[in-house]
């Protein structure tokens, strides 16, 4: 059996993470502890507050006892607007509470991005434009050219939680781009792992979208290979034998 421990902050979509177990069928098992969320609102204080050490070292004993061999913070703007060296930080003090590897989502896109081989994405974000243009900040720095970033404009996780299989596949549809490799969808409080196969049916290109590549990187982290064939093209398996580049 593989664990991967999520810390998941409030409550959104974090369903996506049985749904991937069901869809796995096998003995890997993704465990959730929920974070203090404090203010539901994607902006930059209240992201930088959401994803405080102190907040996220709450959660890792009980994932620990759930029998987690990684951890991740299964947040993608409550990492990547401490930037990128302050993402770094945060998941080293993760890890150290934990006694775990640790990772977040952030990094989870960087890594699966430059494990497909691509050099050029566009995102598709539910975010306002100053936070999406954080998470395009955090990509560059990661060494991927950020073709096109559309700002969807919404305030709350709440209100993400709440969108459906249209609205997902419009998101996807308008913030795509010719020159993109890969289109990413970074809200972990977005459902999407129902409509992948639809997603890059509909684009003929690979999507990634944050809780599918939250599991990934534990996975990575945990040295587990796994395949799902409506998981999308990163869990096809080729993506492991890529060196993943941090």
């Amino acid at each position: 059996m593989t664990t991967v421990g999520l810390l998941y902050p409030g409550h959104s979509a974090e369903d996506d993470y049985p749904r991937i177990e069901m869809m796995f069928g096998s003995d890997i098992r993704l465990p959730v502890v929920h974070t203090d969320i404090g203010e539901d609102a994607h902006r930059v204080d209240a992201l930088l507050r959401m994803g405080a050490d102190e907040r996220l070292a709450e959660g890792v004993g009980e994932l620990r006892l759930a029998g987690a061999e990684s951890v991740v913070w299964a947040c993608t703007s409550g990492s990547f607007v401490y930037g990128w060296e302050g993402a770094h930080k945060q998941t080293r003090a993760l890890a150290a509470a934990a006694g775990l590897p640790a990772s977040s989502t952030s990094f989870a896109f960087a890594h699966a991005v430059h494990a497909l081989g691509a050099k050029r994405v566009a995102v598709a974000a539910t975010y306002p434009a100053d936070v999406t243009a954080y998470f395009a900040a955090f990509l560059k720095a990661a060494k991927i050219e950020v073709v096109s970033d559309r700002a969807s404009g919404i305030i709350t996780a709440a209100e993400v939680g709440s969108w459906e299989r249209d609205q997902v596949l419009e998101l996807a549809r308008a913030g795509d781009h010719p020159d993109a490799e890969i289109v990413l969808i970074p809200d972990t409080a977005l459902h999407t792992i129902a409509y992948l196969p639809e997603l890059e049916e509909t684009l003929g290109k690979p999507v990634l979208t944050a809780n599918q590549v939250t599991v990934w990187e534990g996975l990575r982290l945990a040295g587990r290979r796994a395949w799902g064939h409506r998981l999308g093209k990163l869990f096809e398996g080729r993506e492991y034998e890529a060196e993943v580049r941090r």
